[in-house]
């Protein structure tokens, strides 16, 4: 089907401007759950299980990663139809769905509530909107004014900044507003950077999507960096519909770098894309550079790219930044739908006839 040049533009605007909105996203999403009422016996819990997927498990990967030191309470990210087999009454399950209808995160509700767990729910709606007035749950039912795209995997801001909120809200973990407003500023800020109106020659994401056309990325990261990574990759599947994949730092030094050899002709076809971080543990630093220079003895070409804040939460949201614009310049690179996901919608549609 040919979509007409208008159309095209409108939906690059929808996304440009969704990206635009994640601070205004994250701030919603932080403020509307900080004055929620949230019942005390969400903070006597031993464990977390949180369920989602696609877009709707993204904010929760990005938080788990930053958090991984940080977190009081053990919390295990479910993309699956049940729930791990300690759930029980003593257990917080967080289910998440954008648009409320997610079959694997309707089942794992039920389950949880057979199972006596705590149950807080994130959505917009739909089915999950009903169990939690049907079963008088404590949930998070928002409007997704800042997510004109309408897309799941667009309303980063509202996943992660949901999550945030809640967990810190029981207890769990430690934010302070002041670290919110600091990460919302450095999000503006690189937006400036990054957005249509910047100069082209000096828009680090115009010139990665550039390099990546023809490619496939292979996302490198580590630590707090990369639930985010993971995200990026993401918004390359299906916004770029650009196959891509992620590997972990020291984790890929113990295997990678062997399968570099072949099949030969990959090497063509590859690129590397390192995400490195000053805040990464002094070891895992050292391992960049060397990595780099493993994959370029091998014939594959590799790019680098360092946020610039001085603390973790910032890097993580500076980071969704960059990888989402580059993401979205890629898009209109290979001049595709940004909006449409015609396989998966086949795949869902086919499903319901199983």
């Amino acid at each position: 089907m040919t979509i007409n040049k208008q159309s095209m533009e409108e939906k690059y605007k929808l996304v440009a401007d969704t990206i635009r909105a994640y601070p205004l996203q994250l701030k919603q999403s932080w403020e509307e759950i900080q004055k929620m009422y949230i019942p005390d016996e969400y903070k006597n819990i031993d464990n977390i299980v949180f369920c989602g997927m696609g877009g709707s498990a993204l904010g929760a990967r990005m938080l788990d990663a930053y958090a991984f030191n940080l977190l009081r309470t053990p919390l295990e990210i479910v993309n699956e139809y049940g729930l791990p087999n300690y759930t029980n009454s003593k257990s917080l399950v967080i289910v998440s769905s954008y648009s409320g209808s997610t079959e694997e995160t309707i089942e794992a509700t039920y389950e949880a509530l057979k199972r006596k767990a705590k149950v807080f729910a994130i959505t917009t709606g739909g089915k999950l909107g009903e169990i939690i007035k049907e079963e008088k749950l404590s949930g998070y039912l928002f409007d997704p004014v800042h997510n004109p795209s309408g897309q799941p995997r667009m309303s980063i801001g509202y996943a992660s900044g949901a999550v945030l909120s809640f967990l810190t809200k029981i207890g769990a973990i430690s934010v302070t507003e002041d670290e919110i407003d600091q990460t919302i500023s450095v999000m503006n800020n690189v937006i400036g950077d990054y957005n249509e109106g910047a100069t082209k020659e000096k828009n680090l994401a115009v010139s990665f999507a550039q390099k990546i056309k023809g490619k496939i990325p292979i996302l490198i990261a580590s630590e707090h960096l990369i639930g985010t990574v993971y995200t990026i990759k993401n918004q390359l599947n299906e916004s770029a519909k650009t196959f891509s994949a992620l590997f972990d730092i020291p984790e890929l030094n113990h295997h990678l770098m062997e399968g570099l050899r072949n099949p030969v002709k990959l090497k063509d076809l590859f690129l590397f894309i390192f995400f490195n971080s000053k805040l990464y543990s002094e070891r895992v630093q050292i391992r960049y550079p060397l990595t780099a220079d493993v994959v370029e003895k091998n014939g594959v070409p590799h790019l680098m790219y360092s946020p610039f804040s001085d603390k973790k939460l910032p890097q993580v949201f500076e980071t969704l930044i960059f990888g989402s614009y580059m993401a979205y310049y890629l898009t209109k690179e290979h001049q595709i739908d940004p909006l449409e996901i015609p396989w998966v919608d086949y795949f869902k549609k086919e499903l319901t006839k199983v």
